[in-house]
């Protein structure tokens, strides 16, 4: 039985962090509504010229460091993002292209905010089939550039970001297992409710990029539920209670919604990752970026029973358990 292991782990974030009191300057809000009703307090933007590869080849080799490898040893890259340099080719060939590597296949995902969970999957998927042994899986954003900037209700909510795993295939011995890897994944979506969450804009439809465009009290409505009934069909699957989970990592979009959906399953709030008041909503960034943040603040060891989750317009959702 083939698993795949977390061998590496790199987040990289724009210089310029934006507070809440300058984005007061420019629209009607203030510090005080933003971190009420979402916990957010600054989040960073990319610099001009700086596009959603550079943040991705940056967290990727970090991630590669960590790892100890060579970017040769890299035989598939996932990027999960929504916003790519160009409508094609995949963002990910631009990684690729950078690191060197011109073996192996590299595509991106697009499922929003829950992108980096839909990434993990697909590369878990690589992994136990034998179809590959080392994969980049990076989650990567420039939402900056896709906000309605005189959009109060949305323009404050989001920052740029990336981070990256280095997930790698590991022979499971049953007779000295340490449990280490990935051990369930659930994914789901209801294209219902598309109109909820999404960018009014495309190449088939208004030939433009277009802007973010949310119904924040409908999509707060479905997150708790949905989030929740995920995270508990996963630890279901697996056999495992709330309180066996050594830390929750939940993608990073409002703090009501992170610790709602952890009483709503009985998680300890203690065990929760909560960054979004640092970076804002990183849409598919935000999950490795909490990832990161959690090793820095030395949260997060060798042998920890993770759980991560996240939604996204579409909706998507999904979550994923993994022994660290």
């Amino acid at each position: 039985m083939r698993r795949a292991v977390v061998e590496g782990l790199g987040i990289y974030l724009p210089k310029r962090a934006v507070t809440n009191a300058e984005l007061a300057a420019m629209v009607d809000t203030t510090d005080e509504w933003i971190v009420e009703r979402t916990g957010i307090k600054k989040r960073h933007i990319a610099a001009d010229g700086e596009f959603t590869s550079h943040l991705a080849i940056n967290s990727a080799k970090a991630a590669l460091a960590d790892a100890g490898m060579e970017a040769r040893e890299i035989d598939l890259i996932i990027l999960a993002t929504s916003t790519p340099d160009n409508t094609f080719p995949a963002t990910a060939t631009a990684v690729q292209e950078a690191l060197g590597i011109t073996h192996g296949a590299a595509f991106d995902v697009q499922a929003v905010c829950s992108g980096f969970i839909y990434a993990m999957t697909t590369a878990n998927s690589f992994i136990v089939s034998g179809q590959a042994n080392n994969v980049l899986v990076i989650g990567a954003e420039t939402f900056s550039r896709i906000l309605d900037w005189k959009d109060r209700t949305t323009c404050v909510l989001f920052g740029d970001g990336a981070g990256a795993l280095v997930l790698c295939g590991t022979e499971v011995d049953e007779a000295n297992d340490d449990n280490r890897g990935i051990h369930v994944c659930r994914l789901r979506s209801d294209g219902r409710y598309k109109d909820k969450l999404y960018v009014d804009g495309g190449p088939s439809t208004t030939k433009t990029v277009g802007h973010l465009r949310m119904e924040g009290r409908e999509v707060f409505k479905h997150a708790v539920n949905n989030i929740a009934s995920v995270m508990q069909e996963t630890l279901d699957e697996a056999g495992v209670k709330p309180t066996d989970v050594d830390l929750f990592v939940p993608h990073q979009a409002n703090v009501r919604i992170l610790e709602g959906t952890a009483r709503k399953i009985g998680l300890d709030l203690e065990k929760v990752v909560i960054t979004v008041g640092e970076h804002g909503n990183t849409s598919a960034a935000s999950v490795p970026l909490a990832l990161g943040v959690a090793i820095e603040q030395h949260r997060l060891r060798k042998g920890d029973l993770v759980l991560l989750e996240a939604m996204g317009g579409g909706f998507t959702w999904g979550a994923v358990l993994l022994r660290w």
